[in-house]
């Protein structure tokens, strides 16, 4: 794991050259050779390495690409607060549980724990440094008729051969920050929620959270409370002194969990449902288990749960969102309009002053350099298929981790990698 085989030259990139064939000619009996090149899965996270254990377990060689120096690096990143708000057993990958010691509600470093120890259980061939830039069909060979596989370019001049690819580069892969007017001159500071980690460098500062999905909404609640909350979230140690948050389109809030069932149940029994139906039954669970924040600046979504997450708004799990709003402790303001001067200019018209500014404000995929010529992307740069479907025009090309729906991202992801495997172990 972690040990690079590629050495910059055109390869078939199996690294085995020597000791089988690799020619794809018939075999005895006339049979075709199995086509022994490998399977390049591009990206080291949860998606990608569950993959690839996957092609191990069906005996296909799989290679995975990370472009860090480890295995689940966007985990890595994340604020110190993160727990899943999918439950640990539903959180798994194939093939190896998360540990009970973990709770029900994992937190981040426990998340990086396990794919490490998900790699090396499953003995999986993970090359680091090494960032795939360009990925496009490759050559025609000879020795290998109606074959051609696909060639990766990658840092350090690397030509990668493969009979596949599998893209798991993650649904947060690129920060996205607005093109505000009046940005570039802003004299306050403005980082994207990315670059968040703890409330201290915050602690007694006016701060300003842009965007109310899932992160945004959490980031509030931990400026607001600081490192050591006191009861019931009251503010702590270390606590910012006023935190507001902009609010473009009022989100959906769902309770975690109700009486002891989780949320994420609940959405992989309706997912399957007429999108109306759920939008109803949603409706009517949301007015008897959350408050309604209106008169607090923050009134209900004003379309259906459902709706809104098959446009891509996964609703915001509640974990001291909805008391941080209730007590004051966290301000919900009109969207942001603007910037000028050392002011922020909200879409009511409001002017405010705060010493920083967290855009929580969403991620794009980042796969137009990489893909973008293969034309199996949409309009918004996100694949056209995911799962054990390629793209008619690209054979052998597939996705896995680019959607986010509301039964869970990691059962998603659990759930397309043998999916994958299968497609791939018949071909």
């Amino acid at each position: 794991m972690g040990i690079d085989r590629t050495d910059g030259k055109d390869d078939d990139g199996s690294g085995r050259a020597d000791r089988q064939d690799v020619t794809g000619r018939k075999g005895r009996g006339g049979r075709r050779a199995p086509d022994d090149r490998p399977v390049y899965v591009i990206g080291a996270g949860p998606a990608g390495l569950s993959v690839a254990a996957a092609l191990r377990e069906r005996g296909v060689h799989a290679v995975v690409l990370e472009k860090s120096g480890a295995v689940g690096t966007s985990w890595r990143g994340h604020y110190d607060r993160l727990r899943l708000h999918t439950t640990r057993r539903m959180s798994a990958l194939p093939g190896l549980p998360m540990p009970r010691s973990f709770g029900r509600w994992v937190h981040r470093d426990d998340v990086v724990r396990y794919l490490e120890k998900y790699a090396e259980v499953h003995e999986l061939e993970v090359v680091t440094g090494v960032e795939v830039t360009r990925v496009e069909p490759a050559p025609a060979d000879e020795h290998r008729p109606g074959r051609p596989g696909w060639l990766l370019h990658a840092t350090g001049g690397r030509r990668l051969t493969g009979r596949a690819v599998v893209v798991a580069t993650g649904y947060n892969h690129t920060p996205r920050l607005p093109d505000w007017p009046g940005l570039d001159a802003y004299a306050g500071e403005v980082i994207h929620a990315s670059a968040y980690r703890e409330p201290g460098p915050y602690a007694g500062k006016d701060v300003l959270v842009v965007g109310v999905g899932n992160t945004g909404a959490e980031i509030a609640v931990d400026l607001a409370e600081g490192k050591e909350p006191g009861k019931r979230g009251a503010a702590g140690e270390g606590a910012a002194a006023r935190v507001r948050i902009a609010v473009r389109t009022p989100p959906h809030i769902v309770r975690r969990s109700t009486l002891g069932w989780p949320a994420q149940r609940t959405a992989v029994l309706v997912r399957r449902l007429p999108v109306r139906v759920v939008d109803g039954l949603a409706a009517a669970l949301v007015r008897v288990a959350v408050p309604d924040l209106a008169a607090h600046g923050l009134p209900r979504a004003g379309t259906g749960l459902y709706t809104r997450a098959r446009q891509g708004a996964i609703p915001v799990q509640d974990v001291g969102f909805v008391r941080a709003v209730r007590r004051g402790a966290v301000e919900p303001v009109a969207a942001v309009d603007s910037f000028d001067g050392d002011e922020v200019v909200l879409a009511d018209g409001t002017r405010i002053r705060p010493d920083a500014v967290i855009a929580a404000t969403g991620y794009a995929r980042g796969l137009d350099g990489v893909l973008g010529h293969l034309d199996v992307l949409d309009e918004r740069g996100r694949p056209l298929t995911r799962g054990r479907r390629s793209p008619k025009r690209a054979p052998g090309l597939y996705f896995t981790g680019f959607t986010n729906p509301i039964s869970g991202m990691l059962r998603e992801m659990a759930l397309d990698a043998p999916r994958i495997a299968k497609s791939l172990a018949r071909g």
